[in-house]
């Protein structure tokens, strides 16, 4: 039951993380900042699929998934259509993976020890879709403050 309840929001999240990275009007704008704003759009976005991808993906499914962080934050120009496709797979991921897990699994300690304290699978897939949620707001407003000038 609560698997299906975390696949439903995450892909909900994940499918309006698709429509506001879609709805820039100037591709370039996903990789605008500007003073106060320390991440672009873009760069929101492909960290949201790297985080996904490594904590649910790579620890749970275990996708074989490398990340590099430090990437996310520092690639730039990624076109458009490449971050769609991106997001599309970490839905289908997500999707597998937590179609293989069951609610005792989740009640089981999460595989790694993140923010210095051991943790349930269960509460560290709630802080990933609340994390998720954080940035999309980001991305929202930051399409909503630099696109209106595209």
């Amino acid at each position: 039951m609560m698997t299906e309840s975390l696949k439903s929001i995450f892909e909900r999240d994940l499918k309006q993380l698709k429509l506001e990275i879609g709805l820039y009007q100037q591709e370039s704008n996903l990789w605008l900042t500007k003073k106060g704003i320390s991440n672009a759009a873009g760069n929101l976005c492909l960290h949201l699929i790297g985080n996904l991808s490594h904590f649910i993906g790579a620890q749970l499914g275990h996708i074989g998934y490398v990340r590099n962080r430090p990437l996310e934050f520092s690639d730039k120009d990624v076109p458009r259509a490449a971050l769609l496709e991106s997001i599309d797979q970490v839905i289908a991921m997500i999707g597998k993976t937590l179609d293989g897990l069951d609610d005792a699994e989740l009640e089981k300690n999460y595989p790694l020890v993140v923010f210095e304290k051991e943790m349930t699978t269960g509460y560290f897939l709630i802080h990933l879709s609340t994390h998720l949620s954080y940035h999309l707001g980001q991305i929202n407003y930051h399409r909503r403050l630099i696109d209106v000038e595209g």
